[in-house]
C-alpha cells in the first residue's frame, strides 16, 4: 500500500470542501488534498439546476452549477490538489486515512482533517414504508439526478410524501415535465420546507398540500399502481379518514442524514440532535485537528451558509497546523432549552466572536431567541417568524462571555 502525507486533507468536494479548501490555502496552507468520491466536483449542486443560490455569498441568484463553478475555478486557480473518484474508507484517532481508487489503496497521514462529506436522503427502508416495494418509488434527490443529470423521466402521475425542500423542488420539476402531481402529504402539522417553496413550488402550480397527513399503504406488484393515505394522529392513522390515490411514482422527501459513517469509526464524539460531531467554536470535534463543516455537521437550509461555516472551518484547520489553536482548560458549554431543538457550536472558548446557529421545535410568531446565563443576558434576537425549516443564526460577542461556564438557548 502506498503511503503519502498531506498537512490537511479535505474529505468530500461538495460546497462545504470546496470553500473549506479555498479558504485554507488562502490562509496559508499550502498542502492542501481534496478527495471526492464522484468524477467531478461540485456535490449535490451538480443536480440543482434551479436558481436561487448564492444571494448571500455572491449577491446574484445561480443555479446550483453555477454556485459550484465560482468555487471549483477559484480552486483550479489556487492550485489545490484534488483526487477524484476515490472513496476514504476509514479514519483513525490518529488523523490516518485509508483510501481507494482505481490505482489502489493509499494511507494518507494528515496533519489535519476537514470533514465536509454532506449528508444522504432517508429511504423507504429508514421510514418502514408500509406496503410492497414496487418499482416507482424513489427518494427526491434520486428522482432529481434522473431528470437532470441523466434526461430520464420517473413517471407521469406523482405522490410526494414529506414536504422537505427537494420534494417541494421536485413537485414543480415533475410538473414543468409533463407530470401530474397529485399532492404532497406530511406528517407533521406543518411543513418541512422552506416558506418560500411553499409559495414557489406548490402554490403557484396549484399542487396541494396535505399536514397531518401520510401513506399508510403502498400498492402495486411490478408497478407502483397507488397509495392509501389517511390522516395521523398521535402517529397513528385516524380511522375513516383512509382514501386511494392512483399514482405510479412515490417521491420521499421524509428528511437528510449526515454522512458520519468515517467519523464514528474514529470514535468521533457525536450530538443527537443534529446527528453530527460535537464541535466547538473552531468546528474543532472531540478529536485535534479533525473538524468538521457543512451538511455533515447539521443539515443546512442555504448553501450560502455551508461555504460560509466551511471557510471558517478551514481557515481554523489551517490555524491548527501551525499552532495557533489549542484546546482551554474550561470551555464554555452550550445547551438547547425551551422551544429549541439543537445549538451549534456546543462549547466555545470565549476568547473570540462566534455565530451561534440553531433550529426552534415548532413554528412560531413574534418571538424571540434568548441566549443566558442564569439570569444573566448574553444575547437576543426577535424574529417575526421562527420555524423549523429554517437556521436561525445569533452573533455573540465575547465581551458577553466573560466568566461564563454554561449557556442556555431558549425561545421566549
Amino acid at each position: 500500500m502506498q503511503e503519502i502525507k498531506r498537512d490537511l486533507v479535505i474529505i468530500g468536494g461538495g460546497p462545504a470542501g470546496l470553500a473549506a479548501a479555498a479558504a485554507a490555502r488562502e490562509a496559508g496552507c499550502e498542502d492542501i488534498l481534496l478527495i471526492e468520491r464522484d468524477r467531478i466536483l461540485g456535490g449535490i449542486l451538480n443536480q440543482c439546476i434551479h436558481d436561487g443560490f448564492g444571494l448571500h455569498r455572491f449577491g446574484e441568484a445561480l443555479t446550483g452549477p453555477e454556485y459550484a463553478q465560482r468555487y471549483i475555478d477559484e480552486i483550479s486557480d489556487l492550485g489545490i490538489e484534488t483526487l477524484l473518484g476515490t472513496i476514504v474508507l476509514s479514519m483513525d484517532r490518529e488523523r490516518k486515512l485509508t483510501v481507494s481508487s482505481r490505482k489502489g489503496y493509499t494511507r494518507i497521514h494528515a496533519g489535519a482533517v476537514t470533514l465536509a462529506m454532506g449528508c444522504r436522503e432517508r429511504t423507504a427502508g429508514a421510514i418502514s414504508l408500509p406496503g410492497t416495494h414496487p418499482s416507482g418509488i424513489y427518494t427526491a434527490g434520486t428522482a432529481q439526478n434522473f431528470i437532470n443529470l441523466q434526461n430520464i423521466m420517473v413517471g407521469r402521475r406523482a405522490v410526494i410524501l414529506g414536504s422537505g425542500d427537494i420534494g417541494l423542488i421536485m413537485a414543480r420539476r415533475l410538473t414543468l415535465e409533463g407530470a401530474k402531481v397529485e399532492a404532497v402529504f406530511e406528517l407533521l402539522p406543518y411543513a418541512s420546507g422552506l416558506p418560500r417553496n411553499i409559495q414557489q413550488c406548490l402554490n403557484d402550480y396549484d399542487i396541494p398540500l396535505y399536514l397531518g397527513t401520510s401513506v399508510i399503504e403502498v400498492h402495486g406488484k411490478d408497478r407502483l399502481t397507488g397509495v392509501t393515505v389517511a390522516e395521523i394522529n398521535h402517529f397513528r392513522p385516524v380511522p375513516g379518514t383512509e382514501r386511494f390515490l392512483p399514482c405510479d411514482t412515490l417521491l420521499l422527501s421524509v428528511g437528510l442524514i449526515p454522512e458520519n459513517e468515517l467519523s464514528a469509526g474514529a470514535s468521533v464524539k457525536m450530538e443527537s440532535g443534529t446527528s453530527g460531531a460535537f464541535v466547538d467554536d473552531t468546528f474543532m470535534t472531540s478529536i485535534p485537528g479533525v473538524f468538521s463543516c457543512g451538511n455533515v455537521l447539521h443539515v443546512h437550509d442555504l448553501v450560502d451558509h455551508v461555504s460560509e461555516e466551511a471557510a471558517l472551518a478551514g481557515e481554523f484547520a489551517c490555524r491548527y497546523l501551525g499552532g495557533g489553536i489549542s484546546r482551554v482548560d474550561a470551555p464554555i458549554s452550550i445547551e438547547p432549552k425551551n422551544g429549541v431543538r439543537y445549538v451549534l457550536p456546543q462549547q466555545v472558548s470565549g476568547t473570540s466572536d462566534f455565530t451561534l446557529s440553531l433550529r426552534v421545535t415548532e413554528p412560531s410568531r413574534g418571538r424571540a431567541v434568548w441566549v443566558r446565563e442564569g439570569d444573566r443576558k448574553v444575547a437576543r434576537k426577535k424574529l417575526v417568524r421562527l420555524h423549523p425549516a429554517e437556521m436561525i443564526r445569533v452573533k455573540i460577542k465575547k465581551d458577553k462571555l466573560e466568566n461564563a461556564r454554561k449557556l442556555e438557548v431558549s425561545v421566549e
